[in-house]
């Protein structure tokens, strides 16, 4: 059970922070024996009522240390372009990662749709609409967390990875280097 104060993944409604656990104020009845976690989103201004016994998806979010290690592995991950020429399937393959909530996928998802977006350049298109929309949506979850996990504005983000990935680069082109 998570407490007043926690930082948690809820839903599709990414990084929210309990405010409170209790019963709802002004229920009645059995309603009132029930517990229920008061919701403040980080991006948002609505307060969600969410039963502690929720079946909606919900977890703490990762450490700063996790957060860490998925920018660091940036450089060398490898991810697979959905291609599929059939918008309904693409939706599906995309929908799929971003329910899985994990951070990792969301990655995979932003990896894969950044490098469709580059092949389209290439070859003088533009990116699909329903790849930028779950990109973007991907890219938002996976940005909101990775800025609570390393306690820092949502928009410091991009820079921040930026200049993980390429000190970690800078690092390992210094390694391989022969003294």
């Amino acid at each position: 059970m998570f407490a007043a104060g926690d930082l948690v993944i809820y839903g599709g409604n990414g990084v929210c922070e309990v405010t409170e656990v209790g019963p709802l104020r002004g229920s009645r009845g059995a309603e009132r024996k029930r517990l229920y976690y008061t919701l403040r989103p980080r991006s948002g201004t609505e307060t969600i009522y969410a039963p502690v016994d929720t079946p909606v998806y919900m977890r703490g979010i990762i450490s700063r240390e996790e957060a860490e290690r998925l920018i660091d592995c940036i450089p060398e991950l490898s991810v697979q372009v959905c291609n599929d020429r059939n918008l309904r399937a693409l939706t599906d393959h995309y929908k799929a990662s971003l329910d899985t909530h994990d951070c990792l996928a969301l990655l995979e998802t932003v990896k894969a749709v950044y490098l469709k977006g580059k092949q389209a350049a290439e070859q003088k298109r533009k990116p699909g609409q329903v790849d930028q929309r779950f990109g973007k949506r991907a890219e938002e979850l996976l940005h909101g967390e990775l800025a609570a996990a390393l306690d820092i504005p949502v928009e410091e983000v991009k820079p921040y990875i930026a200049a993980r990935v390429k000190a970690l680069e800078k690092r390992r082109a210094g390694a391989r280097t022969p003294q």
